[in-house]
């Protein structure tokens, strides 16, 4: 098969188009033929670059979340046959921990990963374990399914599994034009809240607010806090839904909770580091939740509402897979609004 193999860290000039070995499914695993895998900032650049704390074993092939047909199945493989569509979640965790055994997969710190333990997608073909795979609607093109199950389970886990939003509520979704983020507006959307969008830029926030988001705020060139308490009748949101920990914007997130609000966080694109009003938070009795990873039940949850039309996956664009080193580029320099795609039966 062609796959793009990584021999060496390095800039996206690393990324090489090669014929290498097609997988054999082994017990429990079937074998897909891709036709969509996205390109991430963090498990993509970010691990090409070697700036990301998981050891890599060279060669390796890049891609955590692959959608494409089951050509192959390995022996005691009952969900699939040959000719599914499906696409797949990374997270492979070890099914033996408390957290696994509490069916809290999401929160197993021994989990391995497609894409980063395993070779992923950037490929014509990839063997994953049965239980990462998920079968997609046929109102859903496999690049759909790329996007939808790559970031949709994750806002199903903040706002509905780690804190559930109520009807009526008020969400405050930072970085709301991202990949998550704008997942994080529909779900909320579909839960029945208020939901206002914040983005760094005016395009952003318009881009925000396609998905069904109420008001929308610029948090570079306006007051974030002082914006959200006039919307909200100087009561504040009730859930703040953020992925940057950025520490230039982390107060105004915070300071836009209401009394009782709860702040819920995945990731620290923007440094990790931040500074916490202890005092304001214990007198407004608000809570700091933070989540990671992806439940199976929430990526059910989340093909289930795009095969109903209630969530839709955020704009992508696909190159062939031979364009993975400028697919990086594009990524790293924020020339995409959206998802970029690599899909192998391209030209």
């Amino acid at each position: 098969m062609k796959a793009i193999v990584l021999r060496n860290f390095g800039g996206p000039e690393v990324l090489h188009l090669e014929d290498a070995p097609t997988p054999e499914p082994v017990q429990s695993e079937i074998l897909i033929k891709v036709r969509s895998v996205s390109v991430n900032r963090t498990l993509d650049c970010t691990v090409r670059a070697g700036d990301y704390p998981v050891q890599i074993q060279m060669p390796h092939v890049l891609g955590v979340d692959p959608a494409g047909e089951v050509v192959e199945i390995g022996a005691g493989v009952e969900k699939f046959a040959i000719g599914d569509r499906v696409a797949t979640i990374s997270i492979m965790p070890c099914l033996k921990c408390r957290q696994c055994l509490k069916g809290l997969e999401a929160n197993c710190l021994a989990s391995k990963h497609i894409g980063l333990h395993r070779w992923g997608g950037y490929a014509e073909y990839v063997a994953v374990p049965e239980r990462n795979a998920f079968r997609i609607a046929d109102n859903l093109s496999f690049a759909d399914g790329t996007v939808i199950t790559r970031h949709f389970p994750m806002a199903f886990n903040l706002l509905s599994s780690k804190t559930t939003i109520k009807p009526g509520e008020w969400v405050l979704v930072m970085g709301a034009a991202g990949a998550l983020g704008s997942c994080c507006v529909q779900v909320a959307k579909m839960s029945g809240a208020k939901v206002i969008p914040a983005a760094g830029a005016d395009d952003r926030v318009a881009l925000a607010m396609e998905y069904g988001a109420d008001f929308g705020v610029n948090y570079r060139t306006q007051d974030l806090a002082a914006e959200v308490m006039k919307l909200t009748d100087n009561d504040g949101v009730d859930v703040v839904c953020e992925n940057i920990a950025d520490p230039m914007l982390w107060p105004g997130a915070f300071n836009s909770l209401a009394i009782g609000g709860r702040l819920v966080t995945a990731g620290a694109h923007g440094g990790g580091m931040v500074n916490l009003d202890v005092k304001r938070l214990y007198l407004r009795r608000q809570s700091i939740l933070g989540a990671a990873g992806t439940n199976p039940p929430d990526v059910e949850r989340a093909l289930d509402a795009a095969r109903a039309g209630k969530i839709r996956a955020m704009n992508y664009r696909a190159l062939p897979l031979g364009a993975a080193a400028e697919a990086h580029r594009i990524v790293e320099r924020n020339q995409i609004a959206g998802k970029l795609i690599l899909d192998p039966t391209l030209e």
